[in-house]
């Protein structure tokens, strides 16, 4: 396998005979940063609550130090993060590089923040991170697995 495929942010497992993609679900900026802003106020929230819990007296760099955490690992992150694709199928779910899930294989369909969690019966899980819309894409994956697709 290459290395650009193993690094690959989209599928790249080959599609089976007759197997097609319904639907693509791409990563939503707006949802990226919402969610990090979420991040870093809870980051800063705690950072501020040990200071306090320490006894130190300038608690403020709590908020400082977890704003700076979160915001770096943001930035650094964001571009690999825009560029995750997951694909929906007639038949599977394929995920960034190899990842592949049947449809019949899901037993758990959840939203955590504005990410869609997938249980396979094995145990598995994979999240569709940053969905605009985490209600939508769950009842697509839904409607695909209970095979009414459009």
């Amino acid at each position: 396998m290459s290395e650009n495929l193993i690094h690959s942010m989209t599928p790249t497992s080959p599609l089976a005979d007759g197997e097609h993609v319904v639907y693509s679900f791409h990563p939503d900026r707006a949802a990226y940063w919402r969610d990090h802003a979420w991040l870093a106020a809870g980051a800063m929230a705690i950072g501020m609550v040990i200071l306090w819990a320490m006894g130190n007296p300038h608690v403020w760099t709590g908020a400082v130090g977890g704003l700076a955490a979160v915001a770096v690992r943001a930035f650094y992150v964001a571009s690999d993060e825009m560029q995750a694709r997951w694909d929906l199928t007639d038949r599977r779910l394929l995920g960034p590089q190899t990842r592949a899930v049947f449809l019949k294989d899901i037993q758990t369909i959840r939203t955590l923040g504005s990410a869609v969690q997938i249980v396979t019966r094995s145990g598995d899980k994979h999240l569709l991170k940053y969905q605009a819309d985490r209600d939508a894409t769950r009842q697509r994956i839904e409607a695909a697995k209970a095979g009414a697709l459009s």
